[in-house]
């Protein structure tokens, strides 16, 4: 079978997530990296294709040169599918541009800037029949999707609480002028991170994984956010409570400023006959916990996980898989979707999962400038 023709926009020299997705796409050996814009800069762009190994002509000063330059080659030849890979205000032009020329997309969260350009792309893939996929690539570890099909199965009964938490500290040397690097500091910027910074870039993982595990939408939130200087707009630190309907209630914890965390994602769900608990960085053990029985672990690669789950690792078991192997994951998902194979919708986020993030985002930001107020989703 042949790869799937990829084009990058962004993701050049020094680019973590950019770097994360070609491993990916690597990894699950469904895509070939064919052409981009990898850098506002061309010269710089230039130099990283030619790192690449991707031919000099089709490596592209912007991205309607590079729409255009690539709807001029036969359809045989020309890039399927595009990963869009550059600082967030730059999402919602590009995808739209992509999807109106007939490309399917993988795109990096937070999807949009707004609620209404979300809206927008999803109307659009449902117009067009185009594969979206974004990549909330916590969705792509064995064990969260075991957790997924645990709680489809009913095995905790009734949920009775939802707690996430996500912490970081990363931001502390650059807000405290510690460190002279620039990395980042773009998130700090209204024009290129949108309205949030740390929700919007870390939280919406949490909202995300809750809704990913459980199938259940969070109906009103509830958010304390802390900016933690005077000379940052934008948020930092913060709390949301969280309401699903009836009873069921939880919590999001999310910050950029606390000293020495790392990439400190989790999330336990609480139910009436056992609990499960996940965290990203020990990713290969799932924990059920009973007030009835001994804890139990489940690990990937083991014939007792659901199908799902088995079908997602990619190692036997007893060998670390992480943050590669995930959004290979993904991208294993968007390419059976792009050549029209079965799959399991929890394979990948969707276009929908974007909206439904943008609305955290923003209800998010509206209830802690309106007080501390309940705001619905």
């Amino acid at each position: 079978m042949k790869k799937i023709r990829m084009g990058m926009t962004g993701g050049g020299f020094g680019a973590f997530i950019g770097d994360a997705h070609r491993r990916a796409s690597r990894i699950c050996n469904d895509f070939e990296l064919v052409c981009g814009v990898f850098d506002v800069d061309y010269e710089r762009s230039k130099a990283f294709a030619a790192k690449e190994g991707i031919d000099p002509a089709r490596c592209y000063e912007n991205v309607d040169a590079m729409i255009e330059g690539e709807l001029k080659l036969p359809a045989d030849v020309r890039m399927q599918s595009v990963s869009i890979v550059v600082p967030n205000a730059l999402h919602f032009p590009f995808a739209k541009k992509f999807l109106q020329n007939g490309f399917h997309l993988v795109c990096e969260k937070p999807m949009t800037m707004t609620v209404e350009e979300a809206e927008e792309l999803e109307r659009l893939v449902a117009s067009t029949g185009l594969t979206f996929a974004l990549t909330h690539t916590y969705t792509g570890y064995p064990m969260v999707r075991q957790m997924r099909d645990l709680v489809a199965k009913g095995v905790l009964g009734t949920i009775q609480r939802i707690d996430a938490q996500y912490y970081q500290g990363w931001i502390n040397s650059i807000i405290h002028g510690t460190d002279s690097r620039i990395t980042g500091v773009w998130r700090l910027d209204p024009k290129h991170a949108g309205v949030s910074s740390c929700m919007g870039d870390i939280g919406v993982h949490a909202f995300n994984l809750i809704e990913y595990t459980t199938g259940l939408e969070i109906k009103e939130i509830l958010s304390d956010l802390s900016s933690v200087k005077d000379d940052i707009s934008l948020d930092l630190d913060g709390t949301v409570l969280l309401r699903f309907g009836g009873k069921l209630k939880g919590v999001i914890r999310s910050s950029q400023v606390c000293g020495g965390e790392e990439n400190g994602l989790t999330i336990a769900i609480y139910g009436s006959k056992a609990s499960l608990k996940w965290s990203q960085e020990d990713p290969n053990y799932l924990y059920m916990l009973s007030d009835t029985e001994p804890t139990r672990i489940y690990k990937p690669a083991h014939g007792y996980n659901e199908k799902l789950a088995e079908e997602s690792h990619t190692m036997p078991s007893g060998h670390p898989e992480g943050i590669y192997e995930a959004l290979a994951n993904i991208y294993k998902g968007t390419a059976k979707s792009i050549r029209g194979e079965k799959f399991n919708p929890g394979e990948f986020p969707t276009v929908h999962d974007g909206v439904r993030g943008m609305k955290f985002i923003h209800a998010v930001v509206e209830s802690n400038k309106k007080g501390n107020v309940w705001i619905s989703i």
